[in-house]
């Protein structure tokens, strides 16, 4: 009988597991493997998503006007950026880091040119070292106000 048993467990455990290897856990969700840019991105910071827009272009022409939205993805397939030793490097081999901009504001804060004059002066220390991938405040392209 208690072989019996041991029998059932084992086949109870290697049924369950079989779902893991077949794309779905056992709450029943699936599974997705990551994709090659997932992969070739992996140490890009964890609030950083690779359809993150980084920065949009207004282009008018005659019969109107168009949106171009570049996001990071786009931006570090530019740059040849790969990981290196678990940095994010550029094909110059200088390190990557992202910088959130701010100043997209419809009514400005007080003191607003003092916020985006320290901006301005940690992008510029930044880049000396850096290679900087500055990410807009408006990924809509939308003027706030």
């Amino acid at each position: 009988m208690r072989k019996y048993l041991y029998l059932l467990i084992f086949i109870i455990s290697i049924c369950g597991s079989s779902q893991i290897m077949y794309g779905q856990s056992k709450s029943g969700r699936k599974i997705t493997k990551p994709t090659n840019n997932q992969l070739k991105y992996r140490c890009i910071p964890e609030d950083i998503r690779l359809d993150t827009v980084v920065s949009v272009i207004r282009k008018t022409t005659r019969l109107g006007g168009k949106v171009e939205r570049e996001t990071v993805k786009q931006r570090l397939d530019k740059l040849k950026a790969r990981c290196k030793a678990g940095q994010l490097i550029d094909n110059k081999d200088r390190e990557i880091r992202f910088y959130q901009l701010r100043g997209c504001w419809g009514n400005p804060p007080a003191g607003y040119l003092e916020i985006l004059s320290r901006q301005q002066k940690e992008l510029e220390e930044l880049k000396k070292k850096y290679t900087v991938i500055e990410i807009t405040c408006n990924p809509s392209g939308e003027m706030p106000f």
